[in-house]
């Protein structure tokens, strides 16, 4: 890094450095000189850096020398900052404003969230701030307005916060194909990109800029940081070998949040964050001020959680991904990870939340629920110390998310077609775009297809006679604005709290404040009295009014069961399974694990074996009157439940009839009537042939066809690209007829147009999405050859975990830990006898 003298900096930035006891860093001063010579630039440096300040300082310089201007004075928008998060980007505008108003400054600063009332975001348009703070959504909301040229001519410069955490999603897809467009609209603009976690910094760097040339932005990477302090959680108790619940270790979590002035305890679900949430509430006799954060909350419940963080009023936050990413609390001094961490990445971006100081440790405890996490978390533990990075590789462009754009930007104005196609293939992820492809997109929002064109529902663009594409009508305009975005969650219902009518005992009233939102599928399962978790409380469920479930408080003492989310599960990372495979390979390493894991290990060795890192352990033995075949590939839930699906096709083909399987991060259990061990003992090949990559072709494509998986990824690529729209000017589709919808039109297009785009979007998506394909390929090509048959008389200890997946309820009650826990315990028992 160039050393940039600190003169650069304007008088009255040096005396604000001054008075508050700081000096600007070098990154700092930087970015300035960068901004100064027109540079886009990647800031990757540690947590507590000042990389937003960094990032901010060329925009606080440039505005304050620009001045006030007269007051009624219309000045064009100077900075657009984007956040994957709604909370970090009220959190930022927090921090910012306090420099802005220690300096007197005359900048204005305003977020646009989903959650900013409509007044405000039409005074925006009218009267643009200087700095704006905001979402990828609300991007393309904005760049979809008639104004939109207006609104951002003036543009200076975009700043992308956790740039590493935006990329790797169809959000990211739609984020780039918006600063595809700023930079058309205001070529004088530039980027910065903010992140602290990055594996391949290029990929980055050729998000930032237009690749019409295949051009870098300029990389600024600071060095150093304190190490974490980070540890894993042991107790004295035996963990179970399945559950994700930890329930024995919550009092161990109680005493660190009572030790510590601030904790964060994150945890995978919004599920998880239920349980934890209540089960530490059990155990607070010193009456802690300990609250609850996750997505499906209330947006006003979630700002008086986030205030009361940032006044210091909370002992601890039990939350979700929802505070993953920058939030600049200066009291936490502890990270709890609840659970399996499941990325290296990830967890290094979670204990960046404590202590969120450059050059003070970060604390953090991992707390595994169950004994294969125990090797996750070691494996984890061991990628932070080497700062080892998994974010995922730079994406291809989905195709479903550039006709949402395409649609977008005729809402905004008329467009020509190889204009508009030169335009996206200067944004990174399309820059490989063909001409066929992006035509295939245009036809498709012009007339939904081929097999659709004869309905005028599916007909949302026109060409005119000037050759330009615009908007069908207004309508069209509308219910865009209503369905933007790449975020397609199971359906929701929000939850009111009733109060019991005086006049009428028994009859309950919706009264009471809004809760939050569960998903519909939840609420459907429902019948009054049933009792369930959520927003913290033991509700009572009184029924459904007016597309509100209607719920009134338990009390203490019930059984309640806890919404199932579909959102927010994080599948194990390739990088982490290959760390948890060589653990678990390698005895030497078992010294470094807790005496239970050693132990379990060596029970299973005795039994059975204790696969290599590249190989694959099947085992086979009968229980009961089923036979069953157990194999652990580590290669996380989702590739894995698309091998069981796949296998049991093969054994239903080799008439062992199978009935079923289950599936977990870290093994597959398939269970069946035939005997797949005899089958084996008298064809050596039959395991290297059930195994065989050739699955991944007619049995995949067979299977695919037929799949509700498939029909369901089918489904959140139609609701993204506008075939099926979930929100219309005041209504909504329920989940269930957003279901029959695109189940109708998915046997449509499989039959008239296998080729339509969004049936080739589906199949893109199932290889690294819900079906994990392109993992599971990567899994069959490592252990060709290298397949470990061992055929038992009874269950291994190994083989436990993954058959108490066998039966398992969605739900969660006060007892689900003790039945599991007797299952568990006679398994054991057979294993070990």
């Amino acid at each position: 890094m160039s050393q940039v003298p600190v003169s650069l900096l304007p008088k009255t930035f040096r005396d604000w450095f001054k008075h508050r006891g700081w000096a600007p860093r070098d990154h700092q001063l930087e970015l300035l000189a960068k901004a100064g010579q027109g540079r886009s630039v990647l800031l990757v440096a540690p947590t507590g850096a000042g990389k937003t300040l960094a990032g901010f300082l060329p925009s606080l310089v440039e505005l304050a020398e620009r001045g006030g201007g007269r007051p009624k004075e219309k000045r064009g928008l100077h900075t657009l900052y984007i956040s994957p998060l709604k909370a970090l980007a009220t959190d930022i505008a927090r921090n910012l404003e306090a420099p802005v108003a220690e300096m007197d400054l005359p900048i204005r600063i305003e977020t646009r969230t989903g959650d900013t009332p409509s007044h405000k975001r039409a005074r925006q348009i009218e009267r643009p701030p200087d700095i704006l703070l905001t979402t990828p959504e609300q991007l393309a909301l904005l760049l979809a307005h008639a104004e939109a040229r207006e609104f951002f001519k003036d543009l200076r410069r975009v700043v992308l916060d956790e740039l590493h955490s935006l990329v790797t999603s169809k959000r990211g897809d739609l984020l780039s194909l918006g600063l595809a467009r700023l930079m058309t609209i205001a070529p004088q603009a530039t980027a910065v990109g903010l992140s602290a976690t990055v594996r391949k910094p290029d990929d980055l760097r050729r998000y930032l800029v237009p690749q019409r040339t295949h051009a870098l932005a300029d990389l600024v990477v600071v060095q150093g940081g304190a190490q974490p302090d980070i540890r894993m959680l042991e107790l004295d108790e035996r963990l179970p070998l399945a559950g994700h619940t930890a329930s024995l270790s919550m009092p161990a979590i109680y005493d660190l949040i009572r030790g510590h002035k601030t904790t964060l305890v994150f945890v995978n679900t919004r599920l998880q964050a239920e349980y934890t949430f209540q089960e530490l509430w059990k155990l607070n006799d010193d009456n802690l001020a300990i609250a609850l954060h996750h997505g499906s909350l209330d947006v006003s419940q979630r700002r008086r959680v986030e205030e009361a963080m940032a006044a210091g009023r909370l002992k601890a936050v039990v939350c979700t991904a929802t505070l993953d990413l920058g939030i600049d609390w200066g009291d936490v001094d502890l990270v709890v990870n609840v659970g399996a961490p499941k990325g290296a990445s990830r967890i290094m971006q979670r204990i960046g939340r404590s202590n969120h100081r450059m050059d003070e440790p970060s604390e953090a405890y991992l707390v595994p629920a169950n004994r294969f996490e125990i090797l996750e978390c070691r494996a984890a533990l061991d990628a932070v110390h080497e700062a080892a990075q998994d974010t995922p590789d730079a994406r291809i462009g989905a195709l479903d998310v550039l006709c949402q754009h395409i649609l977008g930007m005729a809402c905004a104005e008329p467009f020509k077609l190889d204009e508009l196609y030169e335009e996206i293939r200067s944004a990174s992820p399309y820059a490989d775009l063909t001409w066929e492809d992006f035509e295939a997109c245009v036809a498709f929002v012009a007339t939904g297809g081929y097999a659709l064109r004869a309905y005028e529902r599916f007909a949302k663009i026109v060409k005119g006679k000037d050759d330009l594409w615009r908007v069908r009508d207004a309508r069209i305009a509308q219910q865009y604005r209503l369905n933007v975005g790449t975020i397609v969650e199971s359906s929701m219902i929000k939850v009111r709290l009733g109060r019991t009518a005086r006049s009428r005992p028994g009859t309950v009233l919706p009264r009471g404040r809004i809760l939050g939102e569960i998903e519909e599928y939840f609420a459907e399962t429902l019948t009054p009295g049933d009792t369930f978790l959520f927003a913290g409380e033991v509700l009572r469920f009184e029924g459904i009014s007016e597309d509100e479930v209607l719920a009134t408080r338990a009390g203490s003492g019930a059984d309640p069961m806890i919404p199932s989310y579909e959102g927010g599960k994080f599948p194990l990372s390739t990088f982490l399974a290959a760390r948890v495979r060589e653990i678990l390979a390698d005895p030497f390493e078992w010294d470094r694990l807790p005496a239970q894991m050693t132990e379990w290990l060596l029970h299973q060795r005795r039994r059975s074996i204790v696969p290599g890192p590249r190989d694959l352990l099947v085992e086979t033995f009968p229980r009961g009157n089923r036979f069953y075949m157990t194999c652990f590939p580590f290669e996380g839930r989702l590739a894995h439940q698309t091998l069981g699906m796949l296998l049991t096709r093969r054994l239903e083909r080799a008439k062992l009839k199978p009935l079923g399987f289950v599936a977990n991060d870290y093994g597959i259990a398939v269970y069946a009537s035939g005997d797949i061990a005899a089958r084996a003992g008298r064809d050596p090949n039959f395991m290297d042939d059930l195994f065989s990559e050739d699955m991944l072709g007619d049995d995949l494509e067979d299977w695919l066809a037929e799949s509700s998986l498939m029909k369901r990824t089918f489904r959140q690529c139609a609701v993204i690209a506008g075939l099926i729209e979930r929100r219309f000017p005041g209504e909504k589709k329920t989940g269930r007829q957003v279901t029959i919808s695109t189940d109708l039109v998915y046997d449509v297009l499989r039959k008239h147009e296998p080729d339509h785009v969004l049936l080739r979007a589906a199949r893109a998506d199932a290889a690294t999405g819900l079906l994990d394909v392109r993992r599971l390929g990567m899994m069959l090509e490592r252990i060709r050859g290298r397949i470990i048959h061992k055929p038992l008389d009874r269950v291994s200890p190994l083989s436990v975990s993954v058959m108490l997946e066998i039966g398992r309820e969605r739900v969660y009650s006060d007892n689900a830990d003790e039945i599991l826990a007797e299952a568990e315990a006679a398994l054991l028992d057979e294993a070990l006898a």
